[in-house]
């Protein structure tokens, strides 16, 4: 059995078992096994831990960052605490635009959970223009690694499986939409340009390296995800599958912390399918999922979209969600569009906990709660209890009732008349 080598305190396990409902005992054997990560650099920030992976809830995370058309750190910190507010569980800087240590380390100063971050952004806008991308050096990719363990960071997005066996997939391929990612769409430039492999494919021994000194978790990017529908399931795809369940293997055997990333769009009936076979292939990683969004068809509703496939994703055995904005495809996220998809991928997050046979019983203590506070037409604590009480409130008071009951119904609230007669 692999096992991974972190080093944890008990008394910081001991919250986090107590968090997630489960045994202290099976949370540390999952984490030697790697089945679960804790992410969290060596430097030891002062964060709330968070386990993703097997029989752990199901976690959510927000990305934030600038563009080159638009540059805001205090918008972008913004963005993070919002999301954390709403429920959050991880921050992702994925900044492209204006000084990229001022804002990974100014989000890292303001937020108290995991950071994570794609370096090949940083390594490769570090060079002038578009065009000078695919003159990156292997160097460059690592050097941007380094970079971002030494200032913190406790997870980075990795396309080690975007190599020359998944390109001549893609290659032969149908695809409509050929590359999605943006990660992974610089390293197939890269390699086309330099026929060469992809550094972090071919020394990936040195990225464990690195991984290893600062105690990073690596998130095994999914360069080759269907970017829609007609695109999903298809070789080029799983080859990349298959290529990261071996890189998870390697990290394992090195005491390396590896998540491995998922699919993008996929029809509601292949979420099943797709989620099993990734969980087989990469012996049982934590799988963090964009979505899946299950039609192309609802720009400006993404947000629900993805919610969708999330539940059904997450019921199915994903561990870690990535929320969508109501701007996905459409343009850079507002403060309100990282609440709105925050709160909906919470949501899903929930919905799949409800029916995860180690979740279901205390992720269904909270229903419980709003069913009794229902009965009791006990506003209060319902709106403790919701996902977004203020929202709640703010409906419930813009229509009020004479009586305790909500407008639609008031003094025939089907509730209280029911209650009133069986004297219960």
């Amino acid at each position: 059995m692999n096992s991974v080598a972190v080093k944890w305190d008990e008394k910081e396990l001991e919250k986090v078992s107590l968090a997630e409902g489960l045994s202290l005992d099976k949370l540390l054997r999952r984490l030697e096994t790697g089945r679960v990560v804790i992410p969290r650099n060596a430097a030891t920030r002062d964060i709330v831990l968070k386990a993703i992976g097997e029989g752990m809830s199901t976690k959510v995370n927000v990305n934030v960052g600038t563009s080159k058309d638009y540059v805001d750190v205090e918008e972008e910190v913004r963005k993070a605490k919002t999301a954390l507010k709403y429920g959050a569980d991880t921050i992702m800087d994925l900044s492209t635009g204006g000084d990229l240590d001022e804002i990974r380390r100014t989000i890292l100063k303001e937020v108290d959970v995991p950071v994570g971050t794609v370096p090949i952004y940083q390594a490769a806008l570090e060079k002038a223009g578009v065009r000078a991308i695919v003159d990156m050096s292997s160097d460059d990719m690592f050097n941007a690694v380094r970079k971002h363990a030494e200032d913190g960071i406790d997870f980075v997005t990795i396309h080690a499986g975007v190599n020359l066996n998944s390109l001549e997939r893609l290659r032969s391929s149908e695809r409509i939409l050929d590359v999605v990612s943006r990660g992974g769409a610089f390293l197939v430039a890269w390699m086309i340009h330099n026929e060469r492999e992809n550094p972090f494919y071919e020394e990936y021994d040195y990225l464990l390296e690195i991984a290893k000194e600062y105690e990073l978790t690596l998130s095994l990017g999914d360069g080759m995800r269907p970017g829609c529908i007609s695109d999903a399931s298809d070789r080029a795809k799983f080859m990349e599958v298959i290529t990261l369940g071996e890189l998870v293997k390697l990290a394992r055997e090195e005491g390396v912390q590896a998540i491995v990333e998922g699919p993008g769009h996929v029809p509601l009936d292949e979420i099943e399918a797709s989620v099993k076979a990734i969980k087989n292939i990469t012996d049982f990683a934590p799988l963090y999922l964009l979505g899946p969004i299950v039609t192309d068809i609802a720009p400006g509703y993404d947000h629900f979209v993805s919610a969708i496939g999330g539940a059904v994703a997450g019921m199915h055995g994903a561990d870690f969600l990535c929320m969508v904005s109501p701007s996905e495809h459409l343009a850079l996220p507002s403060v309100n569009d990282i609440k709105e998809g925050t709160i909906v991928t919470r949501i899903a997050a929930h919905v799949a906990d409800l029916v995860k046979d180690e979740q279901r019983e205390h992720a269904r203590l909270l229903d419980d709660e709003m069913a009794h506070a229902r009965k009791n037409l006990d506003w209060i604590r319902q709106f403790e209890i919701a996902m977004n009480g203020e929202d709640a409130q703010r409906i419930r008071n813009s229509r009020p009732s004479e009586s305790d009951a909500c407008s639609i119904c008031g003094d025939l609230c089907a509730i209280k008349m029911v209650k009133e007669f069986l004297k219960k």
